[in-house]
């Protein structure tokens, strides 16, 4: 430790530095000054830590200088030396923060001791502020990290409101408590066989380069970015409280298809998005979140690159755990449609598990496990399992019935799979549902201008989402429909013996002229030759 003697007697200032084993204890004088200006310019070039300091000086007194000391340096530990025993200036330099005040004459061994228990008080602040900066630089590091774990756990439905309120706090996190959410869950689509850069071992760091391009693409947005236990990117929006939901969820709708324009145009390759099917609240998230990874499902269905909204289905909705383990992978992977993924997963439990499997009773306790564990994922779906399972239901009802090993691994394997085709049909059943709609739009609103956009807005989704899933259900593009259903009802009403300009009205043509040649176009003849 480096010490300052600021004393004006000479005789005194030169027992004080030379009279005490200084640096037996390790403390080493730097400097010596007779006056408060002499010691500022000292202390700047010298960067003492300790100064043994007297009161009176010319020029600038010990209390003054001490003032300025304390505002530059408040770890700068400051002795005071003095022949006054007035008990005001003793309380002013304590209120100065001057660790000591000694009274002259003070022998050396006293004056020696103040100085060393300085030193160590000074250690023991370096060390505590030390740690508080290296817990704070860790602090900043894992940051990120246990945003990302505290979304997690909030999208799956483990904080109660107050825990979420906390965590929030601590996390620096704005979110308004009475503010209205909606979720969309992000995810690489498959890799297509002739992809040549990347491989399926490369999936990691295209979710990782998938969830960066999202964050730097919805940097100016009230939402924040996270990821799941799958990998994927999920996206928080905070909604504005003024705005209706469904026009709130249109604009998310319209956000996520550039977002997905956006990482096709980085990445060369596709990803698709599932976004839940209404708002709710801060204790609605993990119910935001389920319907956002079953919209994404629908991908199977409908084909990758798409913004997927969410579609009620009939049955109750899944509450998804929170386990990041081998059981978890399985369930995300047979609600994602991957089944690569869930026989990979299953493998490894069976793995796990059945392979070591070395008596009947171990084997029976195995079955056991895999039944539940299935009957668990069905029933989470809101779906009888004897549906689901079909043939293979007996097993549940009688696993004795499995008599080998071989077996029970074709069972379950099969399992996943009726699975898959089960989650498959239900989607098919869902997406006819909307279907039927805008076939009944057509019909009942067939006497005015209707296009694939008006339609998508009155459903809140977006265009692009329609359009496939029309053409998947139908085999046929939306404008196609419309124009035959128009031209097939325009014939009708000729046929009738309306005039022209009524059978154009009827079907929604305010130019006779243009309806003219689009019916002729299509029937290879005039309105006025049906008429006739």
């Amino acid at each position: 430790m480096n010490l300052l003697i600021v004393e004006d007697e000479v005789r005194l200032r030169n027992a004080l530095a030379n009279n005490i084993p200084w640096e037996k204890h390790g403390i080493e004088v730097v400097g010596q000054a007779g006056n408060g200006m002499e010691a500022l310019r000292l202390i700047d070039r010298k960067k003492p830590e300790i100064i043994l300091l007297d009161l009176q000086m010319p020029e600038m007194d010990g209390l003054t200088l001490a003032r300025q000391l304390r505002q530059d340096d408040p770890l700068l530990k400051i002795i005071v030396l003095s022949g006054h025993d007035d008990f005001v200036y003793a309380q002013e330099a304590l209120g100065l923060g001057v660790m000591k005040y000694l009274l002259k004459p003070a022998g050396d061994e006293e004056i020696l001791e103040t100085v060393l228990e300085a030193a160590d008080r000074l250690k023991s602040e370096l060390e505590q502020r030390h740690n508080e900066d290296e817990l704070k630089q860790k602090w900043k590091l894992n940051l990120p990290n246990l945003i990302n774990e505290f979304f997690q756990g909030w999208l799956n439905g483990k904080y109660e409101p107050w825990e979420i309120e906390q965590k929030s706090k601590v996390l620096q996190l704005d979110l308004q408590k009475d503010a209205e959410y909606a979720v969309a869950v992000v995810d690489m689509d498959p890799l297509s066989e002739d992809e040549t850069r990347f491989s399926k071992k490369d999936i990691p760091l295209l979710q990782f380069s998938l969830s960066s391009i999202v964050k730097e693409y919805l940097m100016a947005t009230s939402c924040w970015v996270s990821t799941d236990y799958a990998g994927c990117t999920v996206i928080v929006f905070q909604l504005d409280g003024n705005e209706e939901p469904g026009i709130a969820l249109q604009k998310i709708n319209a956000v996520t298809e550039k977002l997905l324009l956006t990482v096709r145009s980085c990445l060369r390759l596709s990803a698709s998005a599932g976004i839940s099917g209404i708002t709710g609240n801060q204790e609605d998230m993990n119910r935001l979140y389920v319907q956002a990874v079953r919209a994404l499902q629908n991908r199977i269905v409908l084909g990758y690159d798409l913004a997927i909204p969410y579609r009620e289905e009939q049955g109750r909705e899944p509450e998804l755990t929170c386990q990041p383990n081998l059981e978890k992978a399985l369930e995300i992977a047979l609600e994602t449609g991957d089944g690569d993924k869930a026989i990979e997963t299953l493998t490894a439990l069976w793995d796990s598990g059945m392979a070591k499997a070395e008596t009947v009773e171990d084997m029976h306790e195995h079955i056991l496990y895999f039944t539940s564990l299935f009957i668990c994922m069905i029933q989470k779906q809101g779906w009888p399992v004897r549906e689901v399972a079909g043939e293979d239901y007996v097993y549940f009802r009688n696993h004795l019935e499995l008599a080998a090993k071989e077996q029970i691994l074709s069972w379950l394997q099969r399992m996943i799979r009726a699975y898959l085709t089960y989650a498959s049909q239900r989607r098919k059943s869902t997406s006819h549902s909307m279907i039927k709609t805008i076939l009944s739009l057509v019909e009942n609103e067939i006497d005015q201008e209707m296009t694939l956009h008006a339609v998508a807005d009155r459903l809140y989704v977006n265009s692009s989402y329609l359009s496939r899933l029309f053409k998947q259900e139908t085999g046929k593009a939306f404008s196609t429909y419309v124009l035959e259903r128009k031209m097939e009802r325009a014939k009708a009403i000729l046929q009738e013996g309306a005039r022209v300009y009524d059978a154009a009205a009827g079907v929604g043509y305010r130019d006779v002229s243009y309806f003219t040649r689009v019916f002729r176009k299509y029937w290879g003849v005039t309105p006025g030759e049906v008429r006739h």
